[in-house]
């Protein structure tokens, strides 16, 4: 099983997440477990059998990358068990010469925003909704001081903690299997929360920002990623039935309007730092995710818009104070 009692250990001894151990050791065991997901314990044994590669260089500041000296069967080895948890939707990785090509190309992501944000320098971090990581592994580069990430998917948590096994136990970063919901209630403990692709999937807009800015101290930062639309202050689309083939989107607001619901919601200083369409360079098919994706998701005779009819998709990026 996944070894979270470094971090329960930190969490007891902190001011202000201490609570959280009240629940949380029930929510991991509900969260990984095998009664709900029937795939787990197959993704399990492929975590028991990565070699261990003790790692010479790690590089987190440009890219995720671990390499070290390892004999033909642990690359064999490695390989398989990685490859048993494809799909793999964030990244890339580069693991002893497996290089990970994975559906979303996020550190192009991670570069667009990371200096227009507050300096993650010794900072406490809360990534929402985080996948397997990615993004918590760059954070590290970027000198926070721990991060917490947290997202339902089982598939994601195995995959953060075979790179957590390749890169070392001592990082300061877990991944949880739980959603926000799972979070006490006015936790004001984060120096940073982060929420990147998750705000268009929850059902009430304004909820979702009071349950972030419940997890950040005084002074700290929101860094919200979401889909936007072009349009004036209050104009928001609501697709009938899906956006580009997804079926749990609920609501695409003008970057005027998400701006306004920062305010209304309490947050200081809200801006954007950052908007760019999404494009089948940064999200696509590869050998490590074989499905479809946004090709797919789009208009053949006009790629401007989802196979629906809406305009396709742009992401934006905005920074607030709690």
């Amino acid at each position: 099983m996944i070894d979270y009692q470094p971090l329960l250990h930190f969490l007891t001894e902190h001011p202000r997440l201490h609570k959280w151990c009240e629940t949380l050791t029930t929510d991991i065991e509900q969260g990984l477990s095998i009664q709900r997901f029937g795939d787990l314990p197959a993704w399990l044994k492929a975590l028991e059998q990565l070699p261990p590669i003790p790692p010479q260089h790690i590089e987190l500041t440009q890219r995720v990358e671990v390499k070290g000296n390892h004999s033909k069967l642990e690359h064999e080895q490695t390989l398989a068990a990685l490859q048993s948890l494809i799909p793999w939707r964030k990244g890339p990785y580069t693991i002893h010469d497996i290089h990970i090509d994975t559906e979303w190309r996020s550190d192009w992501k991670w570069e667009r925003i990371r200096h227009k944000i507050d300096p993650l320098h010794n900072r406490l971090i809360l990534d929402v909704g985080c996948g397997n990581g990615y993004h918590g592994w760059r954070m590290l580069g970027d000198g926070a001081a721990r991060v917490i990430g947290i997202d339902p998917s089982p598939r994601f948590v195995v995959q953060f903690a075979a790179i957590k096994h390749f890169l070392g136990a001592h990082h300061p970063i877990d991944v949880l299997p739980l959603g926000i919901e799972k979070l006490p209630a006015d936790l004001k403990a984060f120096d940073t929360t982060f929420s990147m692709g998750v705000f268009y999937h929850r059902r009430s807009p304004m909820d979702h920002l009071r349950e972030l800015k419940d997890t950040l101290r005084p002074g700290g930062q929101l860094v919200l990623e979401t889909l936007v639309i072009e349009g004036a202050e209050g104009e928001v689309l609501v697709p009938s039935d899906r956006y580009a083939m997804m079926n749990n989107v609920w609501f695409l607001p003008s970057p005027a309007t998400l701006l306004n619901w920062l305010a209304k919601c309490g947050f200081k200083h809200a801006k954007m730092v950052d908007i760019c369409p999404t494009t089948t360079e940064e999200q696509r098919t590869t050998d490590w995710m074989k499905f479809h994706s946004l090709e797919n998701f789009l208009d053949p005779e006009d790629p401007s818009k989802t196979i629906e009819g809406y305009p396709g998709p742009t992401r934006a990026t905005f920074v607030a104070q709690a």
